[in-house]
């Protein structure tokens, strides 16, 4: 069996702020394999696009810095590649679908320039070819009428129509890797649903290992293989989609699951709508996690060790960093 094509091993990194150094991510570790859809999910807050621009070699220094563990692309340590490097592999090897398509895009330029401009870069391609390029991109993503749509600006289209442009622009140069950071936020659920195919529809045809990024359980149901569960910028819980959601064993990933909407016949409420589920409290703001489990004030089932000692990430193929969990499996 093939290795992970983007693997992270304890990785480490801080920010330095006004309450002194913080630490964003605290020894993650992830694998991303050939073809597959890695779903990493939790709340805001808890690390998820700091652990997408690490891979990608986009951390702001300063104020962060990677301080401890690696980044692996293919067998080869990105972790402190040189800038020119690292340049070589955004967008021929690893893509980003930024969150925000509207902030993301440059507001002067039409679509078509925008993924040309990515493909003369990378491609060594002519400006005229470039452009055709482009066209074609957009009709690969469903977007209709795509000589017309190539001259407009990003103002001019959908929110649907901006993703699907900033899918293009990730996909122009076939990368191997691609990262989609909350692909579907501010977006209806019928253009969600879109969206979603089309990933899917990009996979199968280029082949591309995709790690998505979101906040909504329902949503990584639907399209990941393999789910990493994070919280306080830490994995609290990794495994399969289908034993991450057929038996949760942290009482976070429960809670993210309890969430999802159900309807009320599948929920055994005829007529009526269920309550949505919420969990209780915030994210701790990082400067002020102490010893303990970061989940213990929000966990109903916390006990006095949860708050004495963090626990590590225990068990194979199925991983859970829970001491409940320890003691509801033995």
């Amino acid at each position: 069996m093939a290795g992970p094509l983007l693997s992270i091993r304890d990785l480490k990194v801080e920010f330095a702020t006004r309450n002194g150094p913080v630490t964003a991510l605290d020894g993650i570790s992830l694998d991303l394999m050939p073809g597959e859809t890695l779903g990493v999910v939790g709340e805001s807050g808890c690390g998820k696009s700091i652990t997408a621009l690490a891979a990608m070699g986009l951390i702001p220094d300063p104020p962060g810095r990677v301080a401890g563990g690696s980044i692996l692309f293919d067998g080869e340590d990105i972790t402190h590649a040189d800038a020119a490097r690292l340049r070589s592999l955004r967008g021929t090897e690893i893509s980003m679908i930024f969150q925000e398509p509207m902030t993301s895009l440059n507001p002067v330029f039409t679509a078509g320039d925008q993924i040309a401009e990515a493909i003369m870069l990378h491609q060594k391609a002519g400006r005229a070819e470039a452009g055709r390029m482009a066209v074609e991109l957009l009709r690969t993503v469903g977007i209709p009428e795509p000589e017309r749509r190539a001259r407009s600006y990003p103002h001019e289209l959908s929110g649907g129509m901006r993703q699907r442009v900033m899918i293009a622009m990730a996909i122009s140069c076939r990368p191997r890797v691609l990262i989609a950071d909350e692909p579907t936020t501010a977006l209806d659920v019928t253009v969600q649903a879109q969206i979603f195919d089309l990933m899917r529809d990009i996979q199968q045809e280029f082949g591309v290992a995709i790690m998505l990024i979101s906040h909504d359980m329902g949503a990584i149901a639907e399209m990941a293989d393999q789910v990493a569960v994070m919280y306080a910028g830490r994995v609290v819980e990794t495994g399969s989609a289908d034993a991450i959601l057929d038996d949760p064993l942290h009482p976070y990933t429960r809670a993210l699951i309890g969430c999802i909407p159900v309807l009320g016949k599948a929920a055994g409420l005829e007529g009526r709508m269920p309550p949505l589920a919420e969990i209780p409290g915030i994210v701790p703001p990082l400067h002020l996690l102490g010893r303990g489990c970061a989940f213990a004030d929000r966990c109903p089932l916390a006990f006095d060790r949860c708050r004495a000692e963090r626990p590590v990430l225990e068990g194979r193929p199925h991983r859970v960093a829970c001491f409940a969990a320890e003691m509801e499996a033995a």
